[in-house]
């Protein structure tokens, strides 16, 4: 009863909150922008008087205030910075501007909304209206198209898709999802079971972000979010495509916002049969993404996702269109996965407190039954190599954390925080008995101290570390951003930045918690750890309308783990031995060609080699390409994207490429010849749709247009010229 009472209060104290000052916050098509910070300080003074986000109807409203001038400063993610000045009270729309990319306002690399040019990181990000023309059907074939990425995909959809990000492994890169960590404890992930239906954004981070963002954060972080309801009347989206190799796709979404409440409703369900045997994918989404503005100071969120997919798994079988080994015709591969993330945000004068309930359940089953005949090797003395297993990855993350901001000037700000994490989970072969179990309790406190000052843009912070495997580690970055030059029309402006800092990464759970007649726990498992530096300039165009960045980026990973095995008893476990360097340089073009036309493109140089590999003998049966002084596998020295994007009224279109070098690669069969690399591919996607009427739309998306031949893993035929085309409704909504 106590609680009615006091929701009740709250609900009629909204009829009397003064509101001096109102700010309405849109984007150059006039549609509202929810979540934007607005910032608001006395006219000519620095000292920050107080912050607020805007509301669902794209509002933030400040109270109390004297009468005078005032000036605001309105940060949102994928915008450009927009100043105003006003006085109170008042009433004013702001309409933001889509800004070249170093403009932009990006979340990720501070933990807050900061323009990427101060930032003092290599940032990249996917907009709705770039989502929205490229039509992905899962995360790889949105995040290749992105300066620095590499994807891995072993196979065509479903097949298990991995970034590889400055030279580093693909266990190295933090994937965030709604506000909720989703890689394995140890850094796995798979980019290619990922749905994209009613992602909003794409940001992109290149290099170490340990210090915000904890292990697993060595090259790189991914982050996503869903769309937020904004339309006072509800909402209906659906459409649904088909296309080549049977494939069939549909969704839905049900989205609105009305007082201090909004809600958007989705799911999705994608099915293709594949161009080859045992190659067919399903996949199906539910998710919510609900608000509500609980006072004038606190607002809440609840974000959950939940997918359920089926993929037919080929194995290593065909390289360069010869067919080495018969492709697996009876392998399955299953995985269910299950996010919710609660924040609950408190808004201070100068200050902001998100507090954050998470957890993610992973479950991935693996399973072949049948012996098949054919699947020989000479590795296995000319016998069949294809045996009956079931293997299960069964994790469960959960946790809280808590974020505090602090803006005591309009130049500068403080990011401190805790976060406590339980992780849990099974890993092994069901048909051999016991699985590993792994428990490990975690918690980590940090701070960050941002200030941009004039010419200067600063960045410095800490991140202790007590993990269950490993104990304690301290995690330091440091960033530099300066304006050297202010330039006039033509050469527009010179910018030096800079950076240092460590990433870790914990064991895996297999690793640390092995069980099994074979394997050894190893408790005593140190982190893999990255020391890293960059520097780079940037030089704007015309007035900043073409941004050119080179970055010369240098990789010192340590404590690599690697399984040793004893080679009369066959028994070993995981120990840290391994070293590798991974360096090179990074070219970056951004452009706004025109209004609603935009070029971001990027070439990444990366040399990388292997320092130390003690364990890689004969007598434990390594492949030669893991040996010291060797290049890192899958790594291309050279690889390049291009993403033009046009997004108007009536129509928009992508068209995107990504190039990828030739690169080393094995079968690991012990194949004779032996396969050792991977030939390099260019891939060109092609997307666009167009409205014919305000409430009906057609798209179409063609994937590998150039219909090429390639494999971005050895011996996993990635999938040619496909096409999908549908249609797109929309009913409500004002």
């Amino acid at each position: 009863m106590r609680v009615l009472t006091f929701l009740a209060v709250l609900w009629c104290a909204a009829h009397v909150w003064a509101e001096d000052l109102v700010v309405k916050v849109t984007d150059p098509g006039g549609a509202v922008v929810a979540g934007a910070q607005v910032l608001l300080s006395r006219a000519g003074e620095t000292r920050s008087l107080a912050v607020r986000p805007t509301t669902p109807q794209g509002v933030a409203a400040f109270h109390d205030l004297a009468p005078g001038p005032y000036r605001v400063r309105v940060l949102a993610p994928g915008f450009a910075e927009k100043d105003a000045d006003t006085s109170a009270p008042a009433e004013i729309a702001l309409q933001l501007e889509i800004a070249a990319m170093e403009e932009n306002v990006f979340v990720t690399a501070t933990r807050s909304p900061v323009p990427s040019e101060d930032s003092g990181a290599e940032t990249a990000e996917l907009n709705a209206g770039e989502l929205r023309n490229l039509q992905p059907t899962d995360a790889a074939d949105a995040i290749r198209f992105l300066p620095g990425a590499v994807v891995n995909s072993a196979g065509r959809r479903g097949g298990i898709a991995s970034l590889f990000v400055r030279g580093g492994d693909s266990r190295y890169n933090k994937t965030i999802v709604d506000g909720v960590v989703v890689n394995d404890p140890g850094g796995t992930f798979d980019f290619g079971v990922v749905p994209m239906t009613e992602v909003d954004r794409v940001e992109f981070v290149r290099g170490a972000e340990s210090t915000l963002y904890g292990s697993d954060a060595m090259t790189s972080v991914v982050q996503t979010w869903s769309r937020e309801g904004t339309t006072r009347s509800p909402e209906l989206q659906m459409g649904a495509d088909g296309g080549t190799f049977a494939t069939a796709h549909g969704f839905m979404s049900l989205s609105g916002a009305r007082g201090r409440f909004d809600y958007n409703l989705f799911a999705d369900q994608f099915n293709t049969a594949g161009q080859g045997p045992n190659d067919d994918y399903s996949n199906s989404l539910q998710g919510a993404n609900l608000g509500a503005i609980l006072s004038p100071r606190v607002r809440l969120r609840l974000r959950t996702r939940h997918s359920n997919s089926r993929t037919g798994v080929q194995s290593f079988w065909n390289f360069n269109g010869l067919a080495l080994v018969p492709p697996d015709l009876d392998q399955r591969a299953r995985q269910n996965n299950f996010l919710a993330g609660l924040d609950v945000v408190v808004s201070g004068r100068r200050s902001e407190h998100r507090f954050t309930g998470f957890e993610y359940h992973h479950t991935r089953f693996n399973v072949d039954d049948v012996v098949q005949l054919g699947r020989v090797t000479p590795a296995f003395g000319g016998f069949n190599f294809d045996s009956p297993f079931s293997l299960l990855t069964d994790i469960n993350r959960a946790g809280f954390e808590y974020q505090g901001q602090y803006w005591e000037r309009s130049w500068t700000q403080t990011t401190f925080g805790y976060r406590f994490e339980d992780e849990k989970g099974f890993t092994g072969d069901l048909a051999a008995p016991p699985p590993a179990h792994g428990l490990r309790l975690n918690h980590d406190v940090y701070a960050q101290q941002f200030a941009s000052l004039g010419r200067v843009s600063l960045v410095g912070g800490v991140r202790f570390v007590h993990n269950g495997s490993f104990g304690n580690k301290a995690v330091p970055r440091a960033a530099f951003s300066l304006l050297a030059l202010r330039g006039a029309r033509w050469w527009s402006g010179t910018r030096l930045r800079g950076s240092y800092a460590t990433g870790i990464k914990e064991p895996r759970l297999e690793e640390t918690f092995a069980t099994g007649p074979f394997e050894i726990p190893n408790p005593n498992l140190r982190s893999e750890q990255n020391r890293a530096f960059d520097a780079g300039i940037e030089q704007k165009l015309l007035g900043g309308k073409y941004i050119v960045s080179a970055t010369y980026f240098h990789n010192l990973f340590r404590d690599q783990i690697e399984f040793a095995t004893n080679p009369v008893t066959f028994v070993g476990q995981y120990t840290n031995v391994n070293k590798a360097l991974a360096h090179g340089a990074e070219l970056q073009l951004n452009a706004r060609l025109r209004r609603r036309l935009s070029l971001q493109s990027g070439y990444t140089y990366a040399a990388t080699q292997i320092l130390a590999a003690p364990l890689c003998t004969l007598a434990n049966f390594c492949d030669p390409l893991l040996a010291a002084g060797q290049s890192l596998l899958r790594r291309p020295r050279h690889s390049g994207t291009v993403l033009v994007s046009y997004s108007g009224r009536r129509w928009g279109g992508d068209v995107a490429a990504a190039g990828v070098g030739r690169r080393l690669d094995s079968d690991f069969l012990g194949l004779v010849p032996h396969v050792d690399h991977a030939a390099g591919y260019v891939r060109v996607d092609v997307g666009g749709w167009y409205a014919l009427t305000s409430r009906v739309s057609a798209y179409v998306a063609v994937q590998n247009a150039l219909n090429r031949h390639y494999e971005e893993a050895a011996g996993y035929p990635a999938l040619r010229l496909n096409v999908r085309a549908g249609m797109r409704f929309r009913i409500g909504a004002e």
